[in-house]
């Protein structure tokens, strides 16, 4: 066995040659930085970087995480104008269009492509189409959607493209990464707020490792998520990106058609187009707090991937993790039962024979 706690040095070969498989993971040829840090790293760093003191920003909410975007837009002095639209629906691109119009200065846009919080997806293809002819810069937070969902990060004009590797991709949440268009650059180079000599400084990346040639670290790596991360890209090699998408897909649409079969709850994300393939929220009927349905179906099943929503949602919204090896048809059908012999606990109704043979589960 390995000991972990004696590794050979991590070399600079080995951390671009991990830096190039996820540049073909994103679908991109542009420069990709991977940062040692969670993915709010680079995703502070990006907005931090590229949003010009005094420019303007559209700031997209469909949850949680475009209310952090939005502040730290504002910590970086951009004028933000913030385009929210319910949490259990997806914004269009036509919205998009919209406030681009009202607000024909707008330099960046900041997008969540996938909020697993919320359990919703955006249409990016068709959103970056609008931002590029508007010519505005995108900010992609793809941390939840990589490994489940397509990302054409050229195809489709992303200029810093964010991921993370502890959702579908089932690695480490302690390393993270972003790929940067050469637009990106220039807007970060010709920024004078942006940061330098700084963890959040892509500039010093830049700098002192991609424009560097990629021979010398700036700084010893975290080599054990370094090497988690290489092992997610082997994972995702072997099984085959489309096989990777198809498996969150299927699994997404089997619980949320085992839950409708089910009875009581229903999905939060209102149309099946909306929803993501990483998470499944679910809605209590009133009077039942999903906090508590959550203990009840953990203490049924400690296993199932299941917690409550957070916010404002805590107590009507419960939240089921199906991404990485929980996009499974076991995770399936186990939190069907357990979602089951807790309602039926409460005396409400619930039909798990129903419930599998609606996610394909009989048998």
């Amino acid at each position: 066995m390995t000991d972990l706690l004696d590794l050979p040095p991590l070399t600079a070969a080995r951390f671009a040659a991990i830096e190039d498989r996820v540049a073909a993971l994103l679908r991109t040829g542009n420069d990709v930085v991977v940062m040692q840090g969670e993915a709010l790293l680079p995703l502070e760093a990006a907005v931090k970087g590229a949003a010009h003191p005094g420019s303007t920003a559209l700031n997209i909410v469909t949850g949680p995480y475009g209310q952090t975007f939005g502040g730290w837009l504002r910590d970086s002095g951009a004028k933000v104008v913030d385009l929210a639209v319910p949490f259990d629906t997806a914004v269009s691109a036509e919205q998009v269009a919209q406030a681009l119009r009202d607000r024909p200065e707008t330099a960046f846009v900041s997008l969540v492509h996938a909020e697993a919080a919320t359990g919703n997806t955006n249409p990016v293809a068709e959103i970056a189409a609008v931002v590029r002819e508007h010519g505005a810069l995108l900010m992609l937070d793809a941390v939840a959607s990589v490994a489940a969902e397509p990302l054409l990060t050229d195809a489709w004009g992303v200029d810093l493209c964010v991921i993370g590797g502890q959702k579908a991709m089932g690695g480490p949440a302690g390393v993270s990464a972003v790929a940067v268009s050469p637009r990106a650059w220039e807007r970060i180079a010709a920024n004078p707020a942006a940061p330098r000599r700084s963890y959040l400084s892509l500039l010093d990346w830049r700098d002192r490792w991609t424009a560097a040639g990629r021979t010398v670290l700036p700084h010893a790596p975290a080599q054990l998520e370094m090497l988690a991360l290489e092992a997610c890209l082997d994972r995702i090699a072997a099984e085959g990106l489309d096989g990777a998408l198809a498996r969150h897909r299927a699994t997404a649409a089997a619980l949320r058609a085992g839950v409708l079969a089910l009875g009581t709850l229903t999905p939060y994300v209102r149309r099946a187009e909306d929803a993501a393939p990483v998470a499944t929220t679910l809605r209590t009927p009133s009077g039942l707090d999903a906090a508590a349905l959550v203990a009840d179906v953990l203490r049924a099943d400690p296993g199932v991937p299941v917690q409550s929503a957070g916010g404002a949602l805590a107590r009507e919204v419960l939240r089921v993790n199906h991404y990485g090896s929980a996009a499974s048809p076991g995770t399936v059908r186990r939190t069907l039962d357990a979602l089951a012999a807790a309602l039926r606990e409460r005396g409400l109704p619930a039909d798990p024979a129903a419930a599998l043979a609606a996610a394909g589960l009989t048998g």
